[in-house]
């Protein structure tokens, strides 16, 4: 397995992991009162910030137990690497359109950090999908 293949495994791993977490949280939190007054900002910044120091502790534990190819990229790595950003940011992009409106029509805050947050988290989680994808099936360059 190239190591690109398990970084991308690890970003969505941890990306799935983290925001489930975190809906758990919120969703633990609810009781009686509606969900978009649910206490929600420090649960969402400790799963961003979980999520990006267990995604570099699981990148330097898989570097040191397995280093083969760590500091190696051919074409075809920068390739995968090139395509699956490119999937996995349009949904960054989704999220910005979509709490842009969101925030034009005087939602709630709640709802416009949730719909950034889970698109961030489907960014990394299709990001990463595809470069598995590519690296397992191959892929068609255009």
């Amino acid at each position: 397995m190239a190591f690109d293949e398990k970084r991308a495994w690890i970003m969505g791993v941890v990306a799935v992991v983290a925001y489930a977490a975190y809906v758990a949280v919120v969703l633990g939190r609810t009781g009686d009162e509606p969900l978009s007054e649910v206490a929600y900002a420090a649960p969402l910044l400790w799963s961003i910030g979980g999520a990006i120091v267990a995604a570099i502790v699981l990148n330097v534990a898989v570097s040191i137990v397995a280093p083969e190819g760590a500091n190696e990229r051919d074409q075809r790595d920068r390739e995968i690497n090139r395509i699956g950003e490119h999937i996995g940011q349009s949904f960054v992009v989704i999220g910005g359109v979509a709490a842009l409106g969101m925030a034009l029509a005087q939602w709630a805050p709640f709802w416009i950090a949730n719909v950034i947050y889970l698109c961030f988290v489907l960014s990394a989680v299709v990001g990463s999908v595809a470069k598995v994808v590519a690296y397992r099936r191959g892929f068609q360059s255009w």
